[in-house]
């Protein structure tokens, strides 16, 4: 789980003011290394394939039966997007004022990824957690390969860069 604090904005902002920040246009500017390991997983994905969907392993994990029909129906029609738009290479299963949450399923994984934005004194906090399942053998290997990358490069990096345009666009002071 990883926070970031986003200091000054209105009161009462929606999440897409923080959701904009994550967008893969957005994070497609922050530093050319974190540029450079989204593109060599995208070439690696498509030579090996690991963006296709994982074979399924059973009724429910078919493709028919997807996570979204699980969302409760009060929860898909409050959602802004609507439920099922794409985010990025994620799904989108629902946003709602103060959360979101996508998933991606591949040949690597089956993630999750949560999004809330909190008010708090001086601004918002926004705490963003993925939730990693594996979908078959190479999830572990593939997951431990990526930590060091995740955890000390790229979400740093995307976080700071979200601190740094929210600064930008909402008028806050540095934190």
């Amino acid at each position: 789980m990883w926070e970031v604090s986003l200091p000054g904005g209105a009161p009462d902002l929606p999440l897409t003011a923080l959701r904009t920040l994550l967008s893969a246009e957005d994070v497609g500017r922050t530093q050319p290394a974190v540029r450079f390991l989204f593109g060599l997983r995208r070439l690696l994905g498509r030579l090996f394939h690991w963006d296709d969907a994982p074979p399924a392993q059973s009724p429910s994990d078919a493709p028919e039966s997807p996570t979204l029909s699980r969302v409760p129906a009060e929860l898909r029609a409050r959602s802004h997007p609507a439920s099922g738009s794409r985010d990025g290479p994620f799904v989108l299963l629902y946003a709602i004022d103060s959360e979101s949450v996508s998933e991606i399923r591949n040949a690597t994984v089956h993630a999750f990824s949560v999004l809330a934005l909190q008010r708090e004194e001086g601004g918002y906090r926004g705490t963003w957690a993925i939730h990693v399942a594996p979908v078959g053998a190479i999830t572990r290997f593939y997951m431990a390969l990526i930590d060091p990358f995740r955890r000390f490069l790229i979400y740093p990096a995307i976080l700071r860069h979200v601190h740094r345009r929210w600064v930008e666009t909402r008028g806050g002071g540095a934190a």
